[in-house]
């Protein structure tokens, strides 16, 4: 192609795509054909409206131009309402919702097509957009902002292959004025210590008894620690920055039934702690290992790394409940502060954010406006919704059938109490995903239960980060790779100390074929979980392995046996470390060595076979997972 071939240009792109198209194929394709057929019909008459022009719509993607961001803009508005009006009158099962991406950036024309790093940013940004949503880059934000009645919620800087710089991206709220939404409390109040604070500041599944349980939040070359805030979280005993360790509240009652009480309060401290970016937080794993102990806090801030660490405790009694808190200089064991609250049992969310906003302002800590934002939101203010909650993730916690199902009945009653419990939504999802990713059922319907409900919660509230992991584990479970990592990222912008998703989308980077980007995530979840599970260097291990195979090097590969076997001296149950370490052994030409690690997996799991294995190993590399079964059929698997 010569310069005479093409031209280049500034041009605002318009990508879209049909989210589960694949889906609706399978279920029908004439019916399918027939929708996509119509609803181009109405895309092509509201661009040409709008200015614009229909570069290509191959499949179910449709590419757009306009001379004008803002004839964009109001065109993929004005798209989305039409159709949401058209799904309206369809079945759930059968309607057809675009994602679309919007983009001014230089692109090339040759013979009517577009081409470059602006099509291709574009198209990255479709993949952030909800179904029947539209997000656009930064440099779309800056010309529209005072432009058009739109409200935008930030989605913080998103990084594109073979593109240096990170790019902006917002989601558009469609509703004239809108503004990012923020929760209220029942009366219009918001939760109570949030105004004051704004004023001062301005899940172990993986290689657990069975072979795989895939857990699920990704950018393609940026640490997400960078992400939406900008700036790069510091390491874990770091001595200039703010890090801390939450210890489980004693339950105080005598009364072993309120275990559930005190974990749970526990467990939201951590949850909102865990939305600041400046604050390094240490995983609930990590330090539940300290329940029911007498600990020297000097000792638990080396172990764990951390400068500062709250411990309480929690007696419940009728309708009245009094918690203590105190926050320790785990350099030297003194206060920085400590406060007991005698409250109404009705005000112990009020407890909770008044030890939150201690925190933030005993630390001198800065929030970002997306984390003021977040921290604003709230769960729910039903206290007996709320309890229902607390033990149903009491149960969920031990992974068993009957345990699974008790929590299930709970999280029903929570929704039953409060239908926009959104956690709750999350948590009846987790007992569906599971009772799938164990295998206690065979009803392919329940994965898609878990995805319905991962729907549900964030069509309620965007914010909450259980919600976005809940539907990347789904995504993985489908081999859907790419969207699993834009929830993931989701996810972690949302709870950026969350240590599970970090390991979550190292698993997601494996199976797409980019180990070497795995290893920063899982090992950035180590730090934050330093009592980490198996899974974790398991996860490290199938890393390594992975970048073993993919750059023959041996010197990968005896990384690979090192997180192995400590995977397996975590879990000597593993069957997933005992087949990696087979793979490994394999392909070093230790075939004694691998057909041991076999047979040591058989022992555990008789039923394993390669039919299995080829099933539930979601490897997007057709290449690499050939290459695994060989192997393990080389060590004795049939």
């Amino acid at each position: 192609m010569t310069t005479e071939d093409y031209r280049r240009k500034l041009t605002a792109i318009l990508s879209a795509d049909v989210k589960g198209y694949s889906r609706l194929m399978g279920v029908n394709e004439a019916e399918t054909v027939r929708t996509i057929t119509a609803y181009r019909k109405v895309y092509a008459k509201l661009v040409n409206e709008h200015h614009g022009r229909v570069v290509d719509s191959p499949g179910d993607n449709i590419l757009a131009e306009f001379p004008s961001v803002v004839d964009a803009m109001q065109c993929a508005v004005e798209i989305q309402k039409v159709l949401k009006h058209k799904n309206a009158q369809l079945p759930v099962e059968r309607r057809m919702e675009f994602r679309m991406g919007i983009n001014l950036g230089d692109v090339i024309e040759d013979e009517g097509r577009l081409y470059g790093d602006g099509v291709n940013i574009t198209a990255r940004i479709e993949g952030l957009a909800d179904p029947g949503g539209i997000c656009i880059s930064g440099t779309v934000y800056e010309h529209i902002k005072r432009k058009l009645p739109y409200g935008t919620a930030y989605l913080g800087e998103h990084s594109v292959k073979n593109i240096a710089e990170p790019v902006p991206v917002y989601r558009i709220l469609m509703e004239q004025g809108a503004e990012p939404k923020i929760e209220k409390e029942k009366g219009g109040r918001l939760r109570r210590w949030r105004r004051p604070l704004l004023a001062v500041v301005a899940l172990t599944l993986l290689g657990a008894g069975i072979l795989w349980v895939w857990n699920v939040v990704a950018n393609d070359s940026q640490s997400v620690m960078d992400l939406f805030t900008g700036q790069t979280q510091p390491t874990a005993g770091s001595p200039d920055r703010s890090s801390v360790a939450v210890l489980p509240f004693e339950n105080m009652s005598g009364d072993s039934d309120q275990e559930y009480f005190s974990d749970g309060i526990t467990e939201d401290i951590i949850t909102d702690l865990s939305k600041i970016s400046a604050l390094f937080v240490i995983a609930r794993n990590s330090t539940f290992v300290y329940k029911g102990q007498a600990v020297d806090i000097q000792d638990v801030g080396k172990v764990l790394g951390v400068a500062y660490v709250l411990e309480g405790s929690v007696r419940k009694e009728g309708d009245r409940v009094r918690i203590t808190a105190q926050l320790l200089d785990a350099k030297t064991g003194g206060h920085v502060w400590a406060e007991r609250y005698d409250r109404d049992l009705e005000d112990v969310f009020a407890v909770q954010d008044e030890v939150v906003e201690k925190i933030v302002a005993a630390l001198a800590l800065t929030l970002t406006e997306n984390e003021q934002a977040h921290l604003a939101q709230g769960a729910t203010d039903d206290l007996e919704a709320y309890d229902f909650a607390k033990r149903g993730w009491w149960y969920y916690h031990h992974l068993t059938p009957e345990s699974n199902d008790q929590a299930r009945q709970l999280f029903e009653m929570a929704i039953e109490r409060d239908p926009a419990y959104v956690d709750a939504y999350a948590g009846l999802g987790f007992t569906h995903y599971e009772e799938w990713a164990q295998q206690w059922s065979q009803d392919p319907q329940t994965l898609e239960r878990a995805f319905d409900l991962a729907t549900e919660a964030i069509n309620l509230d965007y914010s909450r980060a259980a919600a976005h992991a809940l539907l990347s584990h789904v995504y993985v479970r489908r081999g859907e790779f790419d969207q699993a990592i834009v929830e993931q990222e989701r996810a972690i912008a949302l709870a950026p100390n969350d240590a599970n998703t970090y390991k979550d989308l190292a698993e997601t980077l494996i199976f797409a074929g980019r180990p070497e980007d795995a290893i920063e995530y899982i090992e950035k979840a180590m730090i934050l979980n330093p009592h980490y599970p198996a899974t974790y260097p398991f996860t490290l291990g199938f890393a390594y392995t992975g970048l073993g195979f993919k750059n023959g090097s041996a010197e990968q590969y005896e990384k690979a046996i090192e997180a192995l076997i400590e995977a397996i001296s975590l879990n000597p149950n593993s069957t997933g470390s005992y087949l990696a370490l087979a793979f490994v052994y394999n392909e070093t030409e230790r075939e004694e060595e691998a057909r041991k690690m076999v047979a040591q997996a058989m022992d555990i799991n008789p039923q394993l076979s390669l039919a299995a294995i080829r099933e539930s190993v979601p490897f997007n590399e057709p290449t690499a997972k050939e290459a695994f079964l060989d192997a393990l059929r080389d060590a004795g698997l049939n």
